[in-house]
């Protein structure tokens, strides 16, 4: 009898444990599930729903505080749980400036403020270069290589990632076909320079140049071997209304000629058949086409699309009706695809997968310059003095002003503006506005370099300031 009391024990012993086991599991999963949705314990013990903010900064380090108290986030690239709503976030860090922006969270997201920079108030300033004779000069979009124009065959290639600047001449004479004479080192080159891009290997230019006789050349520069430079329009013996690099090392072009859309394979000096007929403006991401065309439908009732396709396949999607001077940007942000279409002033953002709305505005003018920026964070749109700013993880535009048309990107996320000789910086939806430096050439850009060095022109000098404590 004892025996079979004590298994009766043992037994339900047993159970009890299995049940308290069981029962923990559900407790911990369900309150993990509840961390992940955003629900937390507040100062009063009280459950409430909470998103999370992750902050970085340039320099690191930085203090933060989070609506004017100090708390257990004390420095900058960490993470923190908030209460849903708005906050304002201030970074500050001795002997530099001070950042603040008001954010919105959201319950159960993730919030990332990547991008506030501080300046070094007292910065050891000195001049770097001698520029005379400069008549143009663009940044890689790397912000480490300064390709400067003048008016002779011999540019010059600066590294601005070296302590040390050692200018390294570029011949682009067989580019241009320009013969010297005997007694020159270099020719003269009096072509206008009407564009120039990059592209992402920072290996290559592409120029958009026009001649004293109205004629357009497009010209391929091989900045690591100016040799291999190309004159499209000369090889192909064409007139391109439109080229843009394709891939990262500009080995593809895509172009427009006689309206219809091309790809150029530059190492085999082929062009391809036609791509897209009829088109008006396109864009790319990866391999995928985005652009407006002409509708050859007879049936269909607007006289112009925006469709999508890719590089070498012969399908075309519709995405929507569009108008000759609407604007299409193809981008990513955290790894989804958008389609950014503006028509006049209505901007509208379509998520690729499905071509489905995810977001429209009418903004107060009409853009006549958009960029999507790094890591397709944002869409920016102006004209003049005004821009309006799509910020893609807080779903908002903003529209804004700066001191003077004469603006450009200072670094990925920051827009740099030159009026009177003073260099002004705002973040890319316009806060944050600081007055950095003074006496500062509009006619040239600035640039920051390895987050170590702010470059800039004053009269004829390349100058250089140093951000962190030299």
């Amino acid at each position: 009898m004892d025996s079979e009391r004590r298994a009766r024990r043992r037994n339900l012993r047993i159970i009890i444990t299995e049940a308290l086991m069981v029962l923990t599991v559900i407790v911990t999963v369900t309150i993990l599930a509840l961390v992940v949705s955003g629900y937390w314990l507040n100062s009063n013990f009280e459950v409430e729903r909470q998103g999370m903010l992750q902050v970085a900064s340039s320099p690191t380090d930085a203090s933060v505080s989070v609506d004017g108290a100090s708390s257990w986030l004390q420095r900058t690239n960490t993470s923190k749980v908030l209460p849903s709503g708005e906050h304002t976030i201030t970074l500050t860090k001795d002997g530099y400036d001070s950042w603040s922006k008001t954010i919105n969270i959201k319950e159960g997201l993730l919030y990332k403020l990547n991008y506030p920079r501080l300046f070094l108030q007292n910065r050891y300033k000195e001049t770097v270069y001698d520029a005379s004779g400069s008549l143009f000069s663009i940044v890689s979009p790397n912000h480490n290589l300064l390709l400067l124009t003048n008016n002779t065959t011999n540019w010059s290639l600066i590294e601005l990632n070296n302590e040390k600047i050692e200018p390294k001449t570029l011949d682009i004479s067989k580019a241009f076909n320009i013969t010297l004479k005997k007694d020159q080192t270099a020719g003269l080159f009096e072509d206008t320079i009407l564009s120039a891009k990059w592209d992402k290997s920072s290996s290559h230019v592409l120029l958009k140049t026009q001649t004293k006789d109205g004629e357009i050349n497009w010209v391929l520069i091989d900045v690591r071997n100016p040799s291999n430079s190309l004159n499209l329009t000369r090889e192909f013996a064409t007139d391109f209304t439109d080229i843009t690099i394709f891939n990262d090392s500009a080995s593809e072009l895509l172009a427009i000629r006689n309206n219809n859309l091309h790809k150029i394979n530059v190492s085999g000096r082929q062009i391809s058949a036609v791509i897209v007929p009829d088109i008006q403006t396109f864009d790319h991401f990866g391999s995928e086409i985005i652009f407006v065309a002409k509708n050859n439908d007879t049936e269909v009732e607007s006289e112009y699309y925006v469709g999508i396709t890719e590089s070498n396949s012969s399908k075309i999607s519709t995405v929507s009706t569009a108008q000759s001077t609407t604007k299409i940007f193809l981008s990513e942000f955290y790894d989804e695809k958008y389609i950014t279409i503006i028509d006049a002033d209505k901007l509208t953002l379509y998520k690729k997968e499905g071509f489905s709305e995810v977001f429209s505005e009418t903004l107060s003018f009409v853009p006549e310059e958009i960029k999507i920026g790094h890591d397709g964070e944002f869409v920016f749109m102006s004209k003049g003095e005004t821009i309006a700013t799509l910020d893609m993880e807080a779903m908002l535009v903003r529209t804004w002003n700066t001191s003077s048309t004469n603006y450009a990107w200072l670094d990925d996320n920051m827009i740099y503006s030159v009026a009177n000789g003073e260099l002004s910086v705002y973040d890319f939806d316009g806060l944050n506005h600081r007055q950095i430096a003074t006496n500062v050439s509009g006619h040239f850009p600035a640039t920051i370099t390895e987050n170590k060095w702010l470059y800039y022109f004053s009269d004829d000098s390349l100058v250089r300031e140093w951000l962190i404590a030299k």
